[in-house]
């Protein structure tokens, strides 16, 4: 009886895992019938075989293009900072920001008792030479008549050389703070003093800053007005350090200003840094841009666009490129009449080629034209797998 157990309970153990293992292979199967074909999958219809050209990707020289934040800036050798030369307190405002002035216009007017001071010493100067003058001429003939000594003549034309370096030095002064050979020559002709000081325009452009109001008290070395030539600016881009050995004057880009789309910016750059800044790890590269209109204002933001220097790379052409959920992606052949949609890390277009960064080699083939209508196919296919 014990025997007969045992044998019954020997067949149920060994009868058990054979019944398990067949119901695991029924749910693989199942699962396997019932599974989804890979969605990035397709296979080539004979309707498609004429739409679509395939090969492998060319090694080529490459220049691929930079691009790189810019702005548009002033032309420093284009402006002026206005000032006066001597102290004064702002009488009269005659141009504010945005004018358009021309070199010698009068931009304000001061009043300057410094000025007027040393208007004053020069009148006092230039007549007590003019008496020392006429008192040595007299000495000259007092001399010949043996009316008085050599000594009083030398006396007196020795105070003739003083006043004569006196005048000489105010006479300096005067045009120091900005007065004229005109102006100078009115003062001694009228002995009138005139106070009033005008603030020029040392260069024809456009007032771009204005930093005195009227009763405002200057100094020579406040700056009042700040005058500019915009009728050519600067284009500056900071360029990153790994992108800037292709660089140099005379090179030639291209930029986009937002502000102006329907405006088309080329020419040369005229300036490459010969260092690095040390804080943005940049060099500085600026190109000259003629503004006769004066439609590019300074700060305004642009885009500035380069050509590396050429290097040897895989590249495909952009027919072969397909995008997806904006991933760049091609069709590399699988099999006979199956392509698979692969992701891709390419570089930016250089002549209808994209350089080939990162997913594809050299020996596979690949989609060249006809991407699109094979990734029609293939959406279709994922469709019709959905119902």
């Amino acid at each position: 009886m014990q025997k007969l157990c045992l044998v019954a309970i020997f067949t149920a153990l060994i009868l058990l895992p054979a019944g398990g293992c067949k119901r695991h292979a029924a749910a693989e199967g199942a699962a396997a019938s019932s599974g989804a074909p890979d969605p990035m999958t397709v296979r080539l219809t004979p309707e498609l075989r004429n739409e679509i050209k395939s090969g492998t990707p060319e090694w080529q020289e490459v220049a691929t293009q930079q691009n790189v934040a810019a702005r548009v800036e002033t032309d420093a050798s284009r402006m002026a900072r206005v000032g006066s030369p001597v102290n004064g307190r702002i009488t009269k405002m005659l141009v504010f920001e945005g004018q358009h002035v021309k070199q010698g216009q009068v931009l304000a007017m001061l009043h300057s008792n410094a000025l007027s001071d040393t208007q004053f010493s020069f009148i006092k100067a230039y007549t007590q030479e003019n008496l020392a003058r006429q008192s040595a001429e007299r000495a000259k003939q007092l001399v010949q008549s043996d009316v008085i000594g050599s000594a009083e003549l030398e006396k007196r034309q020795a105070e003739l050389l003083q006043t004569s370096a006196e005048v000489s030095a105010l006479d300096a002064q005067l045009r120091g703070l900005g007065m004229t050979d005109a102006a100078i020559t009115s003062l001694e002709n009228s002995r009138k003093i005139n106070s009033d000081y005008p603030i020029t325009a040392s260069i024809s452009g456009t007032v771009v800053e204005r930093k005195v109001t009227i009763g405002q008290v200057v100094q020579p070395a406040d700056e009042a007005f700040l005058i500019a030539d915009l009728s050519n600016v600067w284009l500056v881009a900071e360029v990153p350090e790994e992108q800037s050995a292709s660089l140099y004057p005379g090179k030639t880009v291209f930029a986009t200003v937002p502000a102006l789309p329907h405006e088309p910016v080329s020419g040369k750059l005229g300036f490459v840094s010969p260092v690095v800044n040390p804080e943005t790890r940049t060099v500085q590269a600026r190109m000259d841009l003629p503004n006769a209109k004066e439609l590019f204002k300074p700060q305004m933001l642009a885009s500035m666009t380069f050509e590396s220097r050429p290097q040897r790379g895989l590249t495909i052409p952009s027919t072969a490129v397909v995008r997806e959920e904006n991933k760049d992606h091609v069709f590399v052949k699988a099999g006979p009449d199956t392509w698979i949609l692969r992701e891709v890390e390419l570089g930016p277009e250089v002549a209808d080629r994209r350089l080939v960064l990162k997913g594809l080699g050299d020996h596979d083939e690949i989609v060249l034209d006809g991407a699109f209508h094979l990734n029609n196919q293939r959406k279709q296919d994922m469709i019709k797998g959905a119902e």
